[in-house]
C-alpha cells in the first residue's frame, strides 16, 4: 500500500493534549506515576509502554525545537538560554529516573513475553543503556550538551568582506567558481584567514570536550571515550577492526580514482597546477551552476524534482511547505550545515540549512529530504522507541536519495551541458567524500586514544592522517597553516564525535540502491522504502538486506562500487 504523506501530530492519552515541557517539576509527576504503576499482565505492560513512549516523544520533541530555533538564531540569547535550560536543568533530572524505568521494564516478568519483532533491537538498546548509566556521568553529559553548541555560537558569526560586501562563509564560497582565478585564491585565503582567527578558541573548547568525554568513559568503566561511544551508539554490529579495514579499502581503491578525477579537472581547466581554490571553477567559456536562486526556489524544484521520483517523497516536502519546518538560506548569526531533526509528536521533520545558490546546495537540499522522508515512513510504528533507528542506515535513506533523483536534475536545468555537468558533479562528490570520511574517523581513533594530546600535538596527528588520504592530483603547498586546523571546520568532530563514518558505511549502501535503480527503479524505490518503514525494528544487517543490500565494507566490496561509479561518471565527462 502507498505510503501517505498526510501526517498528524501523535494524540495523547497520557498527557494533557495542552501540556507543555516548562521544567522539571511540571514533568516530574508522569514519571512518578509510570515508576510507581504495577504491571500485573501483558496488558498492562503494553499500556505502560504506550505511555512511556508519549511522554518521551513529547520530551524530544520540547528537546528538538529548543535546538532548531537557537541554530536559526545563534544570537538570540533567550534561545541559547532556553536550549542551555533543558540541557542543564531538565535532562539530567530525567536520566536517573529513565534508568530506574529502564530497570522497571526488565525486570517486569511479562516483558520475556513480548514478540521477538519488533521488540529485540528496543530491548537491547535498553540493556545497553542501563550498561552505561552512571550518576556521575549525568552532570559532565549536561555541560557537554552546553559546549557543544558552543561550536556553532563561533561559527556563526563566521565572515568575510569581498568587493565591500560582508558574507558568511558559506556565501563566500560561491566565489571559489570565478572565472577569475584570483578572486577564487583570495577569497580562499580570506576564509581560510578568518577560521584561523577563531583556532585558538576551538582549540579550547575542543580541549575542554575531550577531557569531559574521557572521563564520562573512565566513569562507565572504559579505558578510553572511543570504546564508550562505540557501545553508546549502539555499534552492535561492527568494531573499530570494520573502521579500519574501511579506511585500507578507502586508501587502496578509492584514492586511485580521486586522483582521475582531479587530473580531469586539472586538464580542463588547462591548468598544470591544480589547487585547492580550483576545486569549483569551471573553464572561462562555461559559467557557474546557478540551479536556483533562493530559498523559496530551492524548494519549489527539489520538490519538483522529487514529483518525478515519487509522488510520495514530494508530498512530505509540501506537508512540510505547510507547518513551517524549513529554514533554508544562510545568514548572517545562524549555525553552519544542515541537519534534518525529526519531530517525534508531529511527524513531519524540520530541515535547516544554509543556502547560497550552488549546486552542492541541491545536494544538500536532496540528501536532507531522503532523511524527512524516513522520519515521515517511520512515523507510523507504535512507539517512539521503535522510531530511533540506526545512524547508518539514516544516511543510506539520505545518500540513496542524491543519487535516484539525478535523473530529475532537468528541473534545477535547461540545457542539456549543465545537466550532465550537474550529474557529474553529484558522481564525483560520490568518489570524493569517501577520503575526507576515512580522514576524520581515523583522526578521532587517534585523538580518543591519545586524549591528553596538546593542541600541537593533536595538529600534528590530523596532518599525518590527512596526507595519509591526500590526492596527489592537488598541490597544497605553502598551505600548512590552513591544513593543520582544517580538521576545525567538520561540526561532527564538536557536537557528535564518532558519527561520522556511518557516511562511508552509508554511502556504500546508497551506490548499492543507486545500481539496483539503474536496472530497476520500482524495485529500487519499493526496497528503499521498505527498509525506511522498518524503523529500528531490525538490526543493522537485516535493515540492509531488507533494502537489497550487502552489509559489508571490506576492501574488496569497495572496490566494485567505486569502479561502477567511475564507469558511470567518465561516460558524463566524455
Amino acid at each position: 500500500m502507498q505510503p501517505t504523506a498526510h501526517i498528524e501530530k501523535t494524540p495523547r492519552h497520557f498527557l494533557p493534549a495542552t501540556f507543555v515541557v516548562v521544567n522539571w517539576e511540571s514533568l516530574e509527576p508522569f514519571f512518578t506515576e509510570l515508576l510507581q504503576r504495577p504491571l500485573s499482565n501483558a496488558q498492562q505492560l503494553q499500556q505502560w509502554l504506550a505511555d512511556s513512549s508519549e511522554l518521551e516523544a513529547a520530551i524530544s520533541e520540547d528537546a528538538c525545537w529548543r535546538q532548531i530555533r537557537m541554530t536559526c538564531d545563534t544570537e538570540n540569547k533567550a534561545l541559547e538560554e532556553a536550549f542551555n535550560d533543558f540541557v542543564t536543568n531538565i535532562q539530567p533530572k530525567i536520566q536517573p529516573v529513565a534508568d530506574a524505568l529502564n530497570r522497571k521494564l526488565l525486570a517486569c516478568p511479562f516483558t520475556a513475553e513480548l514478540p521477538k519483532q519488533p521488540y529485540f533491537t528496543y530491548l537491547r538498546t535498553v540493556q545497553k543503556n542501563i550498561d552505561l548509566f552512571r550518576e556521575a556521568n549525568i552532570p559532565l553529559q549536561a555541560e557537554l550538551g552546553v559546549l557543544g553548541q558552543h561550536f556553532g555560537q563561533i561559527t556563526g558569526r563566521m565572515t568575510i568582506t569581498h568587493k565591500g560586501e560582508e558574507y558568511t562563509l558559506q556565501q563566500a564560497a560561491k566565489f571559489l567558481e570565478s572565472k577569475d582565478r584570483s578572486e577564487r585564491e583570495a577569497v580562499y585565503h580570506a576564509i581560510q584567514q578568518r577560521r584561523l582567527q577563531d583556532a585558538e578558541a576551538l582549540d579550547l573548547l575542543f580541549d575542554k570536550l575531550v577531557a569531559l568525554r574521557q572521563q564520562v568513559a573512565q566513569n562507565a568503566g572504559f579505558s578510553n571515550y572511543r570504546d564508550y561511544k562505540f557501545v553508546e551508539l549502539g555499534r552492535f554490529d561492527y568494531d573499530k577492526t570494520a573502521c579500519y579495514q574501511f579506511h585500507e579499502g578507502v586508501k587502496q581503491h578509492v584514492l586511485p580514482l580521486v586522483n582521475r578525477i582531479y587530473e580531469h579537472k586539472a586538464a580542463k581547466l588547462e591548468l598544470e597546477t591544480l589547487r585547492p581554490w580550483d576545486l569549483e571553477a569551471e573553464p572561462a567559456n562555461v559559467a557557474p551552476l546557478r540551479p536556483f536562486t533562493n530559498g523559496a526556489d530551492l524548494l519549489e524544484k527539489s520538490t519538483a524534482c522529487l514529483q518525478k521520483l515519487n509522488p510520495f517523497f514530494a508530498e512530505c516536502f509540501r506537508t512540510m511547505e505547510k507547518m513551517g519546518h524549513f529554514d533554508l538560506e544562510s545568514r548572517k548569526g545562524k549555525a553552519p550545515g544542515g541537519y534534518n531533526c525529526p519531530l517525534a509528536e508531529s511527524g513531519a521533520p524540520f530541515i535547516f540549512m544554509n543556502a547560497a545558490g550552488q549546486m552542492a546546495d541541491v545536494t544538500t537540499m536532496l540528501h536532507e529530504g531522503g532523511h524527512a522522508v524516513h522520519s515521515f515512513l517511520a512515523h507510523p510504528l507504535p512507539l517512539a522507541a521503535f522510531k530511533e533507528y540506526p545512524m547508518e542506515i539514516a544516511e543510506v535513506a539520505s545518500m540513496a536519495m542524491e543519487l535516484f533523483t539525478m535523473d530529475y536534475f532537468d528541473v534545477f536545468f535547461d540545457n542539456e551541458a549543465d545537466l550532465k555537468r550537474a550529474k557529474a558533479h553529484q558522481l564525483e562528490r560520490a568518489i570524493t567524500i569517501f577520503p575526507w570520511i576515512a580522514t576524520i574517523d581515523k583522526f578521532q581513533h587517534w585523538v580518543y586514544e591519545n586524549p591528553t594530546a596538546s593542541a600541537e600535538a593533536r595538529s600534528a596527528a590530523w596532518v599525518q592522517t590527512l596526507g595519509e588520504f591526500s590526492t596527489t592530483a592537488l598541490d597544497t603547498s605553502g598551505l600548512e597553516p590552513y591544513r593543520q586546523r582544517s580538521w576545525q571546520r567538520q561540526l561532527h568532530l564538536f557536537e557528535v564525535p564518532f558519527y561520522y563514518i556511518e557516511y562511508g558505511i552509508a554511502q556504500l549502501g546508497a551506490i548499492g540502491l543507486w545500481m539496483q535503480y539503474r536496472k530497476n527503479p520500482e524495485v529500487a524505490i519499493n526496497n528503499y522504502m521498505t527498509a525506511l518503514s522498518m524503523g529500528g525494528t531490525q538490526t543493522l544487517p537485516q535493515l540492509f538486506e531488507a533494502a537489497g543490500l550487502r552489509f559489508d565494507f571490506s576492501p574488496e566490496h569497495i572496490k566494485t562500487l567505486a569502479d561502477y561509479v567511475t564507469q558511470e561518471l567518465e561516460q558524463l565527462l566524455n
